[in-house]
């Protein structure tokens, strides 16, 4: 259980340390867009995405078992934190992050991470491309500009709210938001090593304040962020309500645990090396109760930024550090800055977010698939974005464990996790 940035740093250099400066400022560069657009898809305020970059960030660097892993909120917990804060409150949200720390805190303790395997993979792309769907779907107000006061969570209902708003439609939004997208898969590809999605809302933002275009700015609907950390408090504790939040927290634990421990081993393969399961998910438990003490968001490694550190020269757990230090201090310095940001290119990310976590490259293996995956892979998924994460999460491992007895020949997963 010992955290891998003791063993790092009994042979670091100055070369190393260079390149962790780097790639940490390089990760910020990205996490920082991607943060705010997380925390207001999840029906938060977009200080708490920052809140949860810098604190969870934090821990999960100085405490985990992977070299190279960065933590923070993820596109995963979109679906389930929004439907807490619109059920409990924001309140509840909270308590329900501090509990799902101390499930993964005692699941580190057990060594509970090696019960990943029996996790049926289509469960896990199920949910994924349902995760993918529901988020691509909450962004067209923003992106289109739509004049919709109220949408609501559920999916059927939210299309028609949309439809019904379709008149209001903002050209310039559309333009704003398309133009992000555009901008930013270019510089992915020419750029690979450039942290092109700062660069990319930072522009189309721009052009949105210079040309004075009647474009909605994070300002303008959420006012002016904080520029400095919240006190750190204790959560509501009582037992109705940690009786009535239980299953919330159980869900976020295991989302963290399951995204943690696969962002893990994509980037075991990515350095050639081998991460603690037990450290990482006792980083991840004091991770997420570090930030339910900010009042943050759930929290856990993230695929799309752990590449970005290693692409970038990260090689320690030191480079995360720099990441969480260097989102402080643009916090503290250009707060106001961030008001500019326009909603239509926060929005536009998070569809290019939404698309990559749906492994559109993986499409047609699925269709290769043996019958019962297929029919496990779309059920899950169907539940997935028409009931609740809960019930398909339950129903697709269920399913899946039974059919893994009838098997008595399936191999262990090959894991591969989408970019979130």
């Amino acid at each position: 259980m010992r955290p891998e940035i003791l063993v790092t740093l009994r042979h670091y250099d100055r070369a190393t340390l260079v390149g962790d400066l780097f790639a940490g400022i390089s990760v910020a560069m990205v996490a920082l867009p991607l943060s705010l657009a997380i925390a207001i898809a999840s029906g938060a305020d977009p200080a708490t995405g920052l809140v949860t970059a810098i604190v969870a960030g934090a821990l999960i660097s100085a405490l985990g078992g992977s070299r190279v892993q960065i933590g923070g909120p993820t596109g995963a917990f979109i679906v389930v934190v929004y439907g807490v804060i619109a059920e409990h409150g924001y309140d509840g949200l909270v308590t329900a992050t501090f509990l799902a720390g101390l499930i993964l805190l005692v699941a580190g303790y057990l060594g509970a991470g090696k019960l990943i395997r029996l996790v049926p993979e289509p469960v896990i792309n199920g949910f994924t491309l349902g995760i993918a769907v529901i988020i691509a779907t909450s962004q067209f107000k923003d992106l289109l500009g739509l004049n919709a006061t109220e949408v609501p969570a559920e999916f059927l209902a939210k299309l028609g709210a949309l439809w019904a708003a379709r008149d209001s439609l903002n050209p310039w939004a559309v333009a704003i938001g398309l133009g992000a997208m555009v901008l930013i898969t270019a510089l992915r590809r020419l750029f690979p090593r450039f942290p092109g999605l700062i660069v990319a809302v930072g522009l189309a933002s721009a052009v949105v304040a210079l040309a004075g275009l009647p474009v909605d700015t994070l300002q303008a609907q959420f006012g002016a962020l904080p520029r400095t950390l919240p006190a750190p408090s204790l959560p509501r504790l009582s037992i109705a309500d940690i009786a009535e939040l239980l299953p919330a927290a159980f869900v976020i634990a295991f989302l963290a645990g399951i995204e943690s421990l696969l962002s893990a081993m994509v980037a075991d393969r990515m350095i050639q090396g081998r991460h603690r399961p037990r450290a990482e998910l006792i980083a991840q438990g004091a991770a997420n109760l570090g930030s339910a003490f900010f009042g943050g968001l759930p929290a856990t490694g993230a695929i799309a930024r752990t590449a970005t550190n290693v692409r970038a020269g990260g090689r320690t757990p030191v480079a995360g550090l720099v990441h969480a230090v260097t989102i402080l201090l643009v916090m503290l310095a250009a707060a106001p800055l961030a008001g500019y940001l326009a909603m239509p290119a926060l929005a536009g990310l998070l569809i290019l977010t939404a698309w990559n976590m749906s492994e559109p490259h993986r499409w047609a293996g699925y269709v290769r698939d043996r019958r019962s995956d297929q029919v496990l892979l779309l059920l899950t998924l169907v539940l997935t974005v028409l009931t609740d994460l809960t019930l398909a999460i339950g129903v697709g491992v269920g399913l899946g464990l039974a059919l893994r007895l009838l098997r008595h020949d399936v191999a262990d997963a090959q894991w591969d996790s989408p970019d979130r």
